[in-house]
């Protein structure tokens, strides 16, 4: 049986979750899949790196509460986070990348992706920013080195909006995409609905683990701007950037707004979309939209997430689930991994590893 070393560039929520099904269920993974995962390497901001080319022992560090984590003192721990020189030098076949990112410039993980595609290692990634802000030049420079850069992750998760694209509607034109990608407006949105003002909307929203503490890339619609480049790029084979797309958040809807769009069978939405136009551009957008009830994105309520395809011969194909959930998002990296493998070694089928993880861990 095969077997890939991986090396996780941050230990925060996701790359947390992907060690906790390696660590409880790598034997049945292992059976399912027809190949092992190990883990060699860790770095985080705060608990520093740890290398161990035999293996790194998960349980002891899943034991731990992550505020108190540290790779200090432990045999080939650090508290230097050396995340160049452990992508670059430490023998991982698979460098997982999902540390904190700034959306503007893509970075710190946009240096990350690119040292392991130079190293000739294959990248999967849960962030944004790389991909929206470098997407095109990482997939050249994996191909150049004869290695994958998968990042489904980066759009809604887990629920796999690009490998539908990709692999689902072969054979169809797509024209067009949108989408309610952020599960955070789209909560607040229902909660305007029931006549609650926005700063309340927002702070119910954080209590729930919806919102980060600071939301203005939620509500403004900048999070959903950098999936719009994605899908643009990705599915309709643009070449745009962040600045490329118009954008506008709900902080202008109020409670009033909202009831009095239900009151005339409309349901206001941020959508994120990309159209291709009759001589072959595209443009994308992200606004607010009041959609009319029989839209296939008007009944995607609370923080769930969906995408429509508009097509040229089956009409709008839309996949909703989970756009977040640390188990989740940990799904997409084992996706990669799956497709990374699929690609380069066999042609296996993806669907066993659901079945593994619909026991897996929950927050």
């Amino acid at each position: 049986m095969g077997r890939y070393d991986l090396a996780l560039i941050g230990f925060g929520g996701v790359n947390r979750a992907l060690a906790e099904l390696i660590s409880q269920r790598g034997d049945r993974l292992a059976d399912e899949l027809g190949f092992a995962l190990r883990v060699v390497a860790i770095t985080d901001l705060r608990a520093g790196s740890l290398v161990d080319t035999d293996g790194i022992d998960l349980a002891p560090l899943l034991a731990a509460e992550p505020g108190e984590l540290s790779f200090a003192g432990l045999p080939g721990g650090s508290a230097d986070t050396r995340n160049e020189s452990v992508i670059r030098e430490v023998p991982a076949d698979i460098v997982v990348e999902a540390t904190f990112t700034n959306p503007g410039d893509g970075e710190p993980a946009l240096s990350h992706v690119r040292w392991a595609l130079e190293a000739g290692k294959h990248v999967c990634t849960t962030n944004k920013g790389p991909v929206a802000v470098a997407g095109r030049e990482l997939k050249q420079l994996a191909e150049r080195h004869g290695v994958s850069f998968e990042f489904e992750g980066s759009v809604l998760s887990g629920t796999p909006v690009l490998r539908t694209a990709r692999r689902l509607l072969g054979g169809l034109e797509i024209t067009g995409v949108q989408g309610i990608m952020n599960g955070t407006s789209n909560y607040v949105l229902g909660r305007l609905e029931e006549g609650v003002e926005l700063p309340e909307a927002i702070a119910q929203a954080q209590e729930l683990g919806y919102a980060e503490a600071d939301p203005t890339a939620d509500i403004e619609g900048h999070d959903v701007q950098l999936k719009a480049v994605i899908l643009a790029n990705e599915v309709l084979g643009a070449d745009l950037r962040r600045e490329d797309v118009v954008c506008e958040g709900i902080s202008r809807i109020t409670p009033r707004d909202a009831q009095d769009a239900l009151g005339k069978g409309l349901r206001w939405k941020l959508i994120g979309s990309a159209t291709r136009r009759p001589d072959g551009t595209v443009t994308a957008r992200v606004a607010p939209v009041a959609l009319p009830a029989d839209h296939p994105l008007a009944g995607i309520s609370g923080p769930g997430n969906a995408v429509s395809f508009q097509t040229d011969l089956l009409g709008d194909v839309t996949v909703s689930g989970p756009g977040a959930g640390r188990t989740e998002t940990a799904y997409a990296l084992l996706s990669d991994i799956i497709a990374i493998h699929q690609r380069h070694h066999a042609h296996d089928d993806t669907a066993p590893v659901r079945r593994v993880l619909q026991e897996a861990p929950r927050d």
